[in-house]
């Protein structure tokens, strides 16, 4: 089973390097961006087959490794 697993910072949270590729953005010409908030992502294969036991898996690694949940949020997504 693959999986994607996407993590982000929270709102409210500081994004320098977020702010620093707005910046960059608009001095290259590109009007119109508000504000961009930078992230990872993780792609995943796994030899698991059950959608649920897949998610719950993928649930511990971010809560153990993948993201700090302190500043971070993290969204799953199964393929």
């Amino acid at each position: 089973m693959k999986a994607r697993v996407f993590v982000t910072l929270k709102s409210g949270v500081l994004d320098p390097q977020g702010a620093a590729i707005g910046s960059a953005l608009d001095g290259m010409g590109f009007d119109g961006v508000e504000s961009v908030r930078q992230g990872k992502v993780f792609e995943i294969e796994m030899t698991e087959t059950d959608r649920d036991a897949a998610q719950e898996r993928l649930d511990a690694m971010c809560r153990r490794l993948l993201a700090n949940t302190v500043i971070e949020d993290y969204s799953v997504e199964l393929g």
